[in-house]
């Protein structure tokens, strides 16, 4: 089952950030048909949020056709958005996780690698449009 966090700094509302994250375990394959989510009641206790939060968030994932509530159960995923490309995310994870830890040893810290990983994602997508 996945768990939330929520990054009170980035500047995405609360509601995004469980999409996101539900979207992102859905991606990834982390989160397949038929696993369910966390209750409403879960997250607010793990996340210290409002309960319409998380509600605002299950309603627009089940909109987009991801889940599904079932009252009085719970709320279960009913699409992956996982692809073809599956099988090439681990060599890719750990080739990833070398960069990472190159990135360390050289002093940089959490939000200087988000930076320039955000930047050079973005000159790569620019170069290649």
């Amino acid at each position: 089952m996945i768990e939330f966090s929520l990054d009170t700094r980035s500047g995405v509302s609360p509601y995004l950030q469980v999409v996101h994250q539900v979207r992102r375990a859905l991606r990834l394959g982390l989160l397949v048909e038929g696993d369910q989510l966390p209750t409403v009641k879960d997250v607010v206790a793990s996340l210290a949020i409002n309960p319409n939060t998380v509600l605002k968030a299950y309603r627009e994932l089940e909109r987009d056709g991801l889940v599904a509530a079932r009252p009085g159960v719970g709320t279960f995923v009913t699409r992956t958005l996982a692809d073809s490309t599956l099988a090439a995310h681990e060599p890719l994870r750990r080739d990833l996780a070398r960069w990472l830890a190159k990135a360390r040893l050289a002093g940089l810290d959490e939000e200087s690698i988000e930076a320039l990983f955000a930047s050079t994602f973005r000159d790569v997508n620019e170069e290649s449009a």
